[in-house]
C-alpha cells in the first residue's frame, strides 16, 4: 500500500513539475498517512455545514452560527497575495453587490494570519470578511487541505450553504477566474427552487 501511495504521490508530482501554488492539485488524502484517515473529513451536498468560529482581518469572531437565515459562499483558498487567490477574490469583491441583493454573505478562508488578511483586505480594497484558520482546523474539517511543497495550504474549495445551514452545492479544485459568476447562477437556481 505504501509503495502503491509513493508511486501515485511521485507520478502526480512529476505531472506537475513547474506549476504554481495556485495550480497545485490537492494531495492532502494521498499524503496523509493510514493514521491520519480519521482526520480527514468531508462535506457533502445535502449535509449539516459544520459550525465554526474564526478571527476575521479585523480580530472581529465571525461564526457560521450567526449567519441562520442567510445564504454563506464559504471559499477556502490557499493564500494571500498570490496570483489565483487575487483573481478569485476580486471576482467576489466585484460581484458584491449582486450577493448582497440575493441576501448572501461570502467568507473567505485561508491557513493565512489576521494580519495578512487585513493586509490583504487593505491592499486589494476587499470589504467582505477573510477568515484566519492558522490551525487547519476548520479546512480540515470541510476536507480543504493540501500540502504544496512541504507546507500546508487550504485547498481552492467553496460550498454554498442555505439559510438552515446545510450545504447546498460544493466545488472542489476552483478555477479562480469566472467562479464567482458560476456561483451567482448556482445561488439563483437554488434559490429559485427553494422557493
Amino acid at each position: 500500500m505504501a509503495i502503491m501511495r509513493l508511486l501515485v504521490v511521485t507520478l502526480l508530482c512529476a505531472m506537475c513539475v513547474g506549476c504554481s501554488l495556485d495550480a497545485a492539485p490537492p494531495l492532502a488524502l494521498l499524503l496523509s498517512s493510514a493514521a491520519d484517515d480519521d482526520a480527514v473529513q468531508t462535506v457533502s451536498e445535502g449535509s449539516k455545514a459544520p459550525d465554526f468560529t474564526l478571527s476575521s482581518q479585523d480580530g472581529t469572531p465571525i461564526s457560521l452560527e450567526q449567519y441562520r437565515g442567510k445564504w454563506v459562499v464559504l471559499y477556502f483558498y490557499p493564500k494571500d497575495f498570490t496570483t489565483g487567490c487575487t483573481i478569485e477574490a476580486h471576482s467576489f469583491q466585484k460581484d458584491e453587490a449582486q450577493y448582497i441583493q440575493k441576501n448572501v454573505v461570502v467568507l473567505g478562508v485561508s491557513l493565512d494570519s489576521t494580519d495578512s488578511h487585513k493586509q490583504f483586505c487593505a491592499k486589494e480594497g476587499l470589504n467582505f470578511k477573510l477568515l484566519a484558520d492558522e490551525s487547519a482546523k476548520v479546512a480540515t474539517q470541510y476536507g480543504s487541505i493540501m500540502e504544496h511543497e512541504g507546507k500546508r495550504y487550504a485547498a481552492r474549495n467553496t460550498f454554498i450553504i442555505d439559510p438552515s445551514g446545510m450545504v447546498r452545492k460544493v466545488y472542489h479544485a476552483v478555477k479562480p477566474t469566472g467562479h464567482s459568476q458560476e456561483v451567482l447562477t448556482a445561488l439563483a437556481d437554488l434559490q429559485r427552487s427553494k422557493g
